[in-house]
């Protein structure tokens, strides 16, 4: 894993557990799915957008809708911000 992999991953267990304070950021599984973390739909936009700002994405909200957890998601992030 890379340094930005690492600093990638970081700030999306940083988000999510700001907007999901009962998810430990240290328990966050790479196959889960923010459903999984009991985020809902509103939840998911807010975390989505939370990250596209912090990490200066300017990705469409769609583009991240097929994404199937976080592993792929911290990916996508991470090719978006190369």
């Amino acid at each position: 894993m890379s340094a930005n992999d690492e600093a990638v991953r970081r700030v999306v267990h940083e988000v999510i557990t700001e907007i999901l304070p009962a998810v430990p950021g240290d328990r966050i599984p790479g196959g889960a799915h923010l459903r999984d973390l009991g985020a809902d739909s509103i939840d998911r936009v807010e975390i989505i957008l939370a990250l596209r700002e912090r990490l200066g994405v300017d990705e469409p909200l769609g583009s991240f809708s097929d994404l199937p957890d976080i592993d792929h998601l911290v990916a996508y992030l991470c090719e978006v911000t190369a």
